[in-house]
């Protein structure tokens, strides 16, 4: 058995079952292993940040790794950003990148690079291998490591001469470290300000946008009268009837300062305290009052389940129905709004859907328009770093073996800097509904233009606008392998939303906006 044997091997027993791929040359003994031994679903990607995003999406609805196969340190470097963004979303990922054999790498060939360098960046847990009888057990660590609570991005580098030698051996599946107890001093002092306090903050993040963690949370808010809202970004939040109509925290940093400003205890369940996406000038970076105590009851690594149920039992709160998300809406007609968008969404979606959103400026207001929708779950991008609304919808996709429908609300702009995914989508016949948001412009960038305190001029624009030439998304889709049809009208992208969840793979909807 060669190192990439026993890695592939180890992978295996180790519960990674699936492999989010662009090799090189680096690579050919492990993608010959991959060839050899059954059992690991291989997913190619045209470009490794689309890897890197795939990897986060399967794991947001799997719950469990993925591992990812890069090429040398630039591929990594190159699927840098999604990494950037997994790591925010607490997403667990098991990188492999293959590297120049040890004993090429003091000859400084093209390739050769600080490939361990560039993944300590965004990585939590990194090693290279130096003998092929080292793979199988550093390939055990890493998916370890992986799994640690609440997801770890984890990067194993292999020099090609640790794959192709003799002598590798695979190794069992190493222990899940537990996640760390939750404080009982911590559940107590909660408990004491809930019961004598008004204007109380809860702030969910993490894991408590399950089902689960929704309920208790509400049977808490329920007995004290505290509010519950999200972080701005969350990697997944359970939706639509039946689960918890609650709001994130806006973007905006004057409108979120002014949310916060009246409560003066905060309680962060698997959250941070909030604080601006960006800084501006003259504005503050925290987001709350500067008279307001900030308390953790359980930190991102934690149980937040077992944290709120600590709290709900320490607080003697009975059991509370969900409120009513209201009726369904009614799909929107007319041209193009965000209102009438996600009434449409609302009013369409099937049951059990996954929602994308990289709708960046144009989707901040979709909440509490699809609250009354269908059951399903809201993936978001967490970092910050755009192009991965359709990596992860693949990647979604992917994790629930095609039984749900993925639609990606997608900026234009954004797409651009993974459109290859559309490719991977058509390739696997992924039931995936891109609703592409057609404005021809870096529209957020506009109002960040404005937001600290500049005009934009004729340059300023030109590198703002997307429509010289304009971007004729249905013929990119088309060029990818994936059926699409432009709409102008909501009435014409009901239509085309309610056509596309009845194929089995791919469309693309351009939306004039």
């Amino acid at each position: 058995m060669n190192g990439a044997e026993s890695l592939v091997t180890t992978l295996l027993e180790s519960g990674i079952d699936t492999c989010f791929a662009n090799p090189g040359t680096s690579e050919m003994h492990f993608v010959a292993a991959l060839d050899q031994i059954p059992g690991m679903r291989c997913v190619l990607g045209l470009q490794e940040n689309i890897v890197t995003g795939m990897a986060d999406g399967y794991y947001r609805i799997a719950r469990k790794p993925a591992s990812t196969l890069l090429h040398c340190g630039p591929g990594l470097a190159n699927g840098w950003a999604n990494l950037h963004n997994a790591r925010r979303a607490n997403s667990g990922i098991v990188n492999i990148v293959g590297d120049q054999a040890t004993y090429h790498q003091p000859y400084d060939a093209p390739l050769t690079a600080d490939t361990a360098g560039i993944a300590r960046a965004v990585s939590h847990w990194v090693r290279t291998s130096r003998h092929s009888a080292d793979v199988g057990r550093d390939a055990a660590a890493a998916v370890a490591a992986a799994r640690t609570a609440p997801g770890q991005i984890a990067t194993l580098v292999l020099p090609s001469d640790t794959s192709w030698d003799a002598g590798g051996a695979a190794a069992p599946a190493m222990p899940i470290p537990a996640a760390p107890a939750i404080d009982p001093f911590a559940v107590e002092t909660a408990a004491r300000i809930l019961r004598h306090n008004p204007n109380v903050l809860i702030l969910l993040g993490g894991l408590c946008a399950t089902p689960q963690a929704q309920a208790l949370a509400w049977r808490i808010a329920s007995a004290t009268g505290a509010t519950l809202k999200y972080e701005y970004v969350n990697g997944r939040v359970a939706r639509g009837r039946g689960r918890l109509p609650i709001e994130r925290l806006p973007y905006n940093t004057d409108q979120a300062i002014k949310l916060l400003e009246p409560f003066q205890h905060i309680i962060l369940v698997n959250a941070k305290a909030p604080v601006g996406f960006f800084a501006y000038p003259g504005k503050p970076s925290i987001q709350y009052s500067s008279t307001a105590q900030i308390h953790t009851l359980s930190r991102v690594e934690q149980d937040p389940d077992a944290a709120l149920l600590a709290l709900a039992e320490a607080l003697n709160a009975p059991p509370a129905a969900m409120p009513d998300a209201g009726p369904r809406p009614e799909a929107g007609r007319g041209a193009p709004t965000q209102e009438g968008l996600a009434q449409t969404l609302a009013a369409l979606m099937p049951e059990n859907a996954i929602v994308s959103d990289e709708s960046v400026s144009f989707g901040r207001g979709f909440y509490p328009l699809t609250h009354g929708a269908a059951p399903h779950d809201w993936l978001q991008l967490t970092g910050g770093a755009i192009g991965d609304g359709l990596p992860v919808a693949t990647g979604a996709a992917v994790a629930s073996g095609g039984s749900r429908r993925v639609i990606s609300l997608q900026a234009d702009g954004s797409a651009m800097y993974s459109l290859q995914s559309l490719w991977t989508q058509a390739r696997e016949k992924l039931p995936c509904t891109t609703i592409l948001l057609s404005n021809r412009k870096y529209n957020i960038l506009i109002g960040e233009y404005k937001n600290v305190g500049a005009i934009p001029g004729p340059t300023a624009m030109s590198m703002l606008d997307l429509s010289n030439p304009d971007l004729d998304w249905v013929k990119l889709a088309n060029g990818m392998g994936v059926e699409a049809a432009r709409a102008t009208t909501l009435e014409a992208c009901a239509d085309l939303m309610t056509q596309s969840f009845m194929q089995d793979g791919p469309f693309l909807i351009e939306l004039i906006i």
